[in-house]
């Protein structure tokens, strides 16, 4: 008899059950009532579709199409791995799971390990920064997550330099999964998270779900530089949750690159007088690309700054989306904030959807946005060609030029030399491929 496949949200939810008795946790009491609560959630919502104003711009129906299987790691402990950005910390998690033998964290000043390995220790942690029910996509990792990094930074301890690494092995069949990571820095302490996601270029169809919980005390600061380098044929689909207390700051600055279709969540709140946070990216985009970059910046307390400049490179037949929403409480005066967003179209089939929100409450504040779209200055082409500059590498310059302010926006130097490292070259080896 064949056996029935099942697509769609029900394919999820039938994965759901076949994996329950073997997915971590599952004798902890209040962790099986969050996943049935998840379960729960996805079951009455779905996967989201066009219909749903803020997936208006992003098709699901492939993804859902897939029939996604568990991963079944093909990566060991005598592999290769991308050289680090920061230095020697190194976490390493492949296919959603972490990877002891394959990371380096010996001697850390602050905790860094497995969420897996911690699971009877996390209760009231894991939901409470980006609860499932209201969102389907963080309900669809609450219901399967298997692992992911826990990261904890004391009170007044400089952490340095993190390199977080999310590997995907691939293989014959569509592969799934959900990695949930916790991180909290305690008053005072500051570090440098810099995740570099990848995946095989052309070997299977991986979809990688990662959900963020991220806490910053007073007077924290944490920078987290992102690099999504994956497969052309995957699927990336992360949601960032991120709270701000008093005197904090979350930078945040991602780089999509990869993946047949990316959608980047970003939800921030700052909850206490004087946060700030600087939410910046690029997506460059080739062939038949999509990337969807949706941010959420909740000003809910008085005196904080926002940043936000995302920039989209595309080319081909490829697309791309960026929604910025910023909401400003009545109780959050002296707000001040900022959003830009600009596109450089290199093909007349190339398309940037582009949708800024403003939602104010407050009447001492101080809050704009824009949005540009554009090709590459003919004039300026033209000038680097009369010096002798061959047509592609003059393009890549423009191209790096155009992104440059985005990238200088990244506060920590190594985050800011890893972007840069990425985006160099970036049009030279699509014009190649």
């Amino acid at each position: 008899m064949t056996a029935v496949r099942h697509t769609g949200a029900e394919g999820f939810l039938q994965r759901f059950e076949g994996l329950r008795a073997r997915l971590p946790g599952r004798r902890l009491p209040w962790l099986e009532a969050l996943r049935e609560d998840a379960a729960r959630a996805f079951r009455a919502q779905g996967l989201p579709t066009r219909r749903v104003e803020a997936w208006k711009y992003t098709d699901l129906r492939p993804l859902g199409e897939a029939g996604f299987e568990e991963a079944l790691s093909s990566i060991d402990g005598g592999q290769a791995l991308p050289v680090a950005h920061g230095g020697s910390a190194r976490a390493v998690l492949v296919d959603g799971r972490f990877r002891a033998d394959l990371s380096a964290l010996d001697g850390l000043p602050y905790a860094a390990g497995s969420v897996a390995a911690a699971l009877p220790g996390l209760e009231g942690r894991i939901g409470t920064v980006a609860p499932a029910a209201a969102l389907p996509m963080v309900a669809l990792n609450a219901m399967l997550f298997e692992d992911g990094l826990l990261l904890t930074v004391p009170a007044g301890v400089a952490g340095g330099v993190l390199d977080l690494l999310s590997l995907a092995s691939g293989g014959a069949r569509p592969e799934a999964f959900h990695p949930r990571h916790l991180i909290r820095l305690e008053a005072g302490a500051s570090l440098t998270l810099i995740e570099t996601a990848m995946g095989p270029e052309h070997d299977g169809t991986t979809l990688h779900k990662p959900v963020y919980e991220i806490e910053v005390a007073d007077g924290a600061t944490l920078v987290h530089a992102r690099l999504q380098q994956e497969g052309r044929q995957g699927f990336h689909l992360s949601a960032v949750h991120a709270r701000v207390a008093a005197g904090g700051t979350y930078d945040n600055f991602t780089l999509v690159a990869g993946a047949r279709l990316t959608r980047n969540e970003i939800h921030i709140a700052l909850t206490g007088p004087g946060a700030a946070a600087h939410m910046n990216g690029a997506q460059l985009l080739a062939g038949g690309q999509h990337a969807d970059t949706t941010t959420y910046l909740d000003h809910a307390a008085p005196g904080c700054a926002s940043r936000q400049t995302y920039k989209t490179v595309l080319a081909g037949r490829s697309r791309g989306v960026f929604q910025g929403k910023i909401l400003v409480r009545q109780a959050a005066q002296k707000t001040d904030g900022y959003q830009m967003n600009q596109a450089l179209l290199l093909s007349p089939e190339a398309e940037m959807n582009s949708k800024p929100q403003l939602e104010i409450y407050a009447d001492d504040v101080k809050c704009s946005h824009g949005a540009t779209v554009g090709e590459i200055d003919h004039g300026q082409l033209f000038y680097l060609r009369s010096r002798g500059v061959p047509e592609a590498q003059a393009r890549s310059l423009l191209i790096q030029a155009f992104l440059q302010e985005a990238v200088e926006g990244v506060t920590d130097e190594a985050a800011r030399a890893a972007l840069g490292a990425a985006v160099t070259g970036w049009w030279e080896r699509e014009a190649l491929a």
